[in-house]
């Protein structure tokens, strides 16, 4: 039963959100089932908390490697926690201004918001700006002329980088107007990014489509059954 009724749950839901998209008079029980998964899901976010205290509350008692940084997790999220479950330095709604708890935990000005955009925001920026230094690593990798493909991604790469700044522009606005479409802009806009990247890009959509469509069939089937877990 275990494995049963979470089989036929998954199964009937998943039937039923598709039969509700096709066919208009059942598109109220896909809004019902959509509820339902909204409440599933809020008590999958509760579930996944406890998750994460239990399992760097462990790492720190145990002293393992990297213990600090779970001290540091543990911290962080029991601290925003209490201040957006707290509304600390939110003021009450201006449609209930006799209720304190009754403002936006992201008010400006809130201890909630002041974290976010003055220590959340900038921790990320500076995340995807060291990002920005290990593509550059990459695409110096990927870049070397070592097959024909190779060389042929190196020249694409280098026009498209060309046509989207200003030198581009410069060095190739001398053409005539019957050479215009090999001016660097042109050949990035109009031949690479609208011709052989679009196609590529439809062709990457549609085999994710294809793949979300087997996939699916698999969970709904009960062939694929790896959310019940390894037991």
């Amino acid at each position: 039963m275990r494995r049963t009724i979470p089989l036929l749950i998954s199964s009937i839901t998943g039937f039923l959100l598709i039969v509700a998209f096709f066919i208009p008079y059942t598109e109220s029980w896909g809004n019902e089932v959509m509820n339902w998964f909204d409440i599933v899901a809020a008590f999958a976010f509760v579930l996944g908390a406890g998750s994460l205290l239990k399992m760097h509350l462990r790492k720190v008692s145990d002293r393992r490697a990297g213990w600090g940084y779970s001290a540091v997790t543990v911290l962080a999220f029991l601290m925003m926690l209490g201040m957006g479950l707290g509304k600390v330095g939110v003021p009450p709604s201006e449609k209930f201004p006799n209720h304190p708890f009754s403002g936006h935990y992201l008010h400006e000005g809130g201890a909630f918001w002041w974290i976010f955009q003055y220590l959340f925001l900038p921790l990320s920026a500076t995340m995807f700006a060291m990002l920005a230094f290990y593509i550059a690593s990459a695409a110096f990798r990927a870049f070397r002329a070592k097959n024909t493909e190779a060389i042929i991604l190196l020249i694409t790469a280098f026009i498209v980088l060309l046509g989207r700044t200003y030198a581009g522009e410069v060095l190739t606005d001398w053409l005539p107007e019957s050479l215009a479409f090999l001016r660097l802009e042109r050949l990035t806009e109009d031949t690479i990014m609208n011709v052989f990247n679009l196609a590529g890009n439809r062709a990457i959509m549609i085999g994710i489509g294809l793949g979300i469509v087997s996939t699916s069939l698999k969970v709904l089937l009960g062939v694929d059954r790896s959310y019940l877990g390894s037991e």
